[in-house]
C-alpha cells in the first residue's frame, strides 16, 4: 500500500513552502487510495512549541488535507535508540569531539587545497583513553554515521536519476552531544517502521537523502520512493527564504486567500500543466502527477492567489457563505440578492462589508457639473417602490424618453449618482438593495 506522510517540525507556522511537500504527499496518497500520515518532528526540545503543533493540524484542516493518523517523534526515542545501538554494533557509528571553530578551520584548510570540505574522520584514530580525556574536557561528542565511500545512486520522481559520490559528502551527525536526536536518523527510523513508500521533499535535501539511503540500508530498510520538488522563488526569482515569515498558512488566511485557491495554485506550480482552479479536492487528486513537475526554480507570486479566489468564490452558493454574509451586517431576508450582486464583485470575503455598507447607508454621490439637472430629472422619474429587477429598465427607460440620453452618457451619471463609483455591480441587482433609495422610493 503506498504510504506517505508530510513531517514538520513545530518551530514556527507552516508556509507556502511547507505546503508544497504537504500537498504532493497527501495527494499521491489520495490517489493510490493509500495512507496519509502527519507526523510531528519534535526531537528538538527547546524549539518544539504545543502551540505550533496546534496550529499545524488548524492549518491542514483548513486546507482539508486531513490525516489518516497522527505520530510523534517525542513518542518515539527509545526507537531511535535502538537504531543507534545497532549502529555501534555494527561498526558504522562512531563519537567525535571536535568543536565548531575546529570545524571550521578544517573547512577552510581543506579549501585552500582545493579539496571537498567533508570532515575527515580524525576521530576514528581516537584510543579510548583519549576519548575519555576528551569528555572530561568538552563533554559528550557527537555520534557520526560512518559512510560507505561508493556511489550512492536512486531514480527521482522529479529530477531523475541521481549519483553522488558519498566520498564528497562529511559523515552526518546524527545525534548530538546534548543527546538530541538529528533529523537524519528520526526519520529513516520513522519512515522504515511505519511503512512509509513515497517521499516527496525540497531538493535541499538531495544530500539527505544520499546519506539516508545508506542508513536505511545499514538497518535492514526498504528505501521508499524519492521525489525532490524545486523550491520557491520570489515572483522576480528572489529568494524566498527571508520571506516565508510573511506567507504562513494562516497570514494567507487572514488575508481572505480561500483553501481551494491555494490548493489549485500549489498543485500545479512548477509543473508542466496550466494552473487551473479546481472545484473541489478530488479533482486536485484526478489530475494530480508528481512526474510532471520540473527541478528549475519555481517563481511564486501571492498576488497570483487573489484572482482564483475571487473565481472560487464566484462559485459558491449562499449555503456556502451565509456566515460570511451575516458577518457583513446583511438581513437574512436579503442575503440572497446580496449575495447575486455581490459575488461577482468582490476579490476577498472581507469585501463583502464595503458592499453592504454601500448598500446600507448609501454614497457619496459623484456628480459632474454638467449632469446636476440631468440627475434631478432623472431622480424624479424614479419609480414609487417596492423596487425589484426590473426597477432599473423601467427607470432608465423612462429617462431616456424624457432627457434624450441613452448608452453610457444615461446610466454612467446614474450609476456614479447613486454608488459614488464608476464601475461595480449590475444596477438592475445593486437598486433593489440600496436602502436609502428604497426608501425614498
Amino acid at each position: 500500500m503506498t504510504t506517505t506522510r508530510f513531517a514538520p517540525s513545530p518551530t514556527g507556522y507552516i508556509h507556502v513552502g511547507n505546503l508544497r511537500t504537504a500537498l504532493m504527499n497527501y495527494l499521491i496518497a489520495r490517489k493510490a487510495g493509500g495512507t496519509f500520515i502527519l507526523r510531528i518532528d519534535d526531537t528538538d526540545p527547546e524549539r518544539s512549541k504545543e502551540e505550533y503543533v496546534d496550529a499545524i493540524k488548524q492549518d491542514m484542516e483548513w486546507l482539508g488535507l486531513h490525516w489518516d493518523r497522527i505520530e510523534r517523534q517525542s513518542d518515539r526515542l527509545d526507537r531511535y535508540a535502538e537504531a543507534a545501538d545497532k549502529l555501534r554494533e555494527m561498526g558504522r557509528f562512531y563519537e567525535a569531539f571536535e568543536t565548531p571553530t575546529e570545524l571550521d578551520l578544517k573547512r577552510k584548510k581543506q579549501l585552500n587545497m582545493g579539496k571537498p570540505p567533508v570532515y575527515d574522520r580524525a576521530a576514528l584514530n581516537l584510543s579510548d583513553a583519549e576519548k575519555e580525556a576528551l569528555r572530561a574536557e568538552r563533554g559528550n561528542g557527537v555520534w557520526r554515521f560512518k559512510l560507505d565511500h561508493e556511489r550512492i545512486e536512486w531514480n527521482d520522481g522529479i529530477l531523475g536519476d541521481i549519483s553522488i559520490d558519498a566520498a564528497s559528502v562529511s559523515d552526518p551527525v546524527l545525534i548530538r552531544g546534548d543527546g538530541q536526536v538529528l533529523y537524519t536518523i528520526a526519520s529513516v527510523v520513522d519512515d522504515t517502521e511505519m511503512g512509509v513508500t513515497d517521499v516527496v521533499r525540497g531538493s535541499d535535501h538531495v544530500t539527505n537523502t544520499a546519506t539516508q539511503i545508506q542508513i536505511i540500508e545499514a538497518l535492514g530498510g526498504t528505501c521508499p520512493r524519492f521525489a525532490h520538488h524545486s523550491l520557491l522563488t520570489g515572483p522576480q526569482g528572489e529568494a524566498l527564504s527571508k520571506r516565508l515569515g510573511t506567507l504562513a498558512l494562516r497570514d494567507l488566511r487572514e488575508q481572505g486567500v480561500q483553501p481551494m485557491a491555494l490548493l489549485s495554485l500549489m498543485a500545479r506550480l512548477g509543473s508542466s500543466d496550466p494552473v487551473e482552479l479546481r472545484s473541489d479536492m478530488a479533482e486536485l487528486i484526478d489530475g494530480f502527477d508528481v512526474n510532471r513537475f520540473g527541478a528549475a526554480p519555481t517563481k511564486f507570486d501571492v498576488q497570483d492567489l487573489f484572482p482564483l479566489t475571487a473565481k472560487h468564490l464566484q462559485s459558491l452558493p449562499l449555503a456556502d457563505v451565509a456566515d460570511a454574509v451575516a458577518e457583513a451586517g446583511v438581513p437574512a431576508e436579503l442575503a440572497a440578492p446580496f449575495w447575486a450582486m455581490a459575488r461577482e464583485n468582490i476579490t476577498t470575503l472581507a469585501d463583502l462589508k464595503g458592499w453592504w455598507e454601500l448598500c446600507r447607508d448609501g454614497a457619496e454621490p459623484l456628480i459632474d457639473d454638467e449632469d446636476r439637472e440631468f440627475i434631478a430629472e432623472a431622480v424624479a422619474l424614479l419609480p414609487e417602490g417596492p423596487f425589484d429587477s426590473e426597477t432599473w429598465g423601467i427607470w432608465t427607460k423612462a429617462v431616456k424618453e424624457a432627457t434624450g440620453r441613452k448608452g453610457k452618457g444615461l446610466f454612467m451619471p446614474l450609476r456614479k449618482a447613486l454608488t459614488g463609483m464608476e464601475r461595480g455591480p449590475e444596477m438592475a441587482a445593486l437598486l433593489p438593495l440600496l436602502q436609502v433609495i428604497r426608501a425614498r422610493g
